[in-house]
């Protein structure tokens, strides 16, 4: 027996099927990045939302500052 006939008797023997289609595995992948994305978008402009910005709005609308109003 030579080496190839070897190495393609243990590639055949050592063969796995998978689980699932290869193509559930790219929908899966993009699913997951659109939640991802979904998470991301929803705290879009999160950072402006702070105190400065509470109190002209609130100056805008007859409220009251919410820090003292620097």
């Amino acid at each position: 027996m030579s080496l190839a006939t070897v190495v393609l008797t243990a590639a055949e023997a050592g063969h796995t099927e998978l689980p699932i289609p290869t193509w559930a595995y790219g929908v899966i992948a993009l699913v997951l990045f659109l939640v991802l994305a979904l998470v991301i978008w929803s705290f879009k402009d999160v950072s402006n939302r702070h105190a400065l910005r509470a109190d002209a709005y609130a100056a805008t609308h007859g409220g009251a500052p919410s820090h003292g109003g620097h």
